[in-house]
């Protein structure tokens, strides 16, 4: 049990690192590039990452519903339960409004990208900031699951 309540807390930290990471240093320093370098650099992003992420999102769900399911009646299943319910937000914010905006980035070149795809992915960093924030609350939760189990 201590091995599973571990291993939740280290993917659904690293997941927040990672995500944290990109909203507040990687994309911010994108979009200071010259020219179109920031577009061809968020493009290799989002397939690399978006291949990725989705594994690691339902993962960490995954760890945190099992872990929430084995400490059930305990004082714990609380704190992990909060954490689980903000990653299934979390996910479905990504399914319903970031990942379509993420699937055209990733096709876009210096060439075809549209007239806006500025404003694209400054929509894609507002909404990526408020799931950042959701994840952050979701770690905190299940370290909080952690420490009462």
């Amino acid at each position: 049990m201590d091995v599973l309540a571990v291993a939740t807390v280290v993917v659904i930290g690293l997941l927040v690192g990672v995500e944290f990471a990109v909203a507040v240093f990687v994309n911010p320093i994108f979009d200071r590039l010259p020219g179109t370098a920031g577009l061809t650099a968020r493009t290799d992003g989002a397939r690399v990452l978006g291949r990725l992420m989705p594994f690691w999102y339902v993962g960490a769900l995954a760890l945190a519903v099992v872990w929430g399911v084995l400490v059930w009646g305990s004082g714990a299943v609380a704190a992990i339960g909060v954490g689980a319910a903000l990653l299934v937000v979390t996910v479905v914010m990504s399914v319903v409004f970031l990942v379509p905006i993420n699937d055209r980035v990733r096709t876009w070149s210096e060439g075809d990208a549209p007239a806006d795809w500025r404003d694209q992915v400054s929509r894609w960093d507002r909404l990526h900031h408020g799931r950042t924030a959701l994840l952050v609350a979701a770690f905190a939760a299940v370290a909080t699951g952690l420490l009462l189990s």
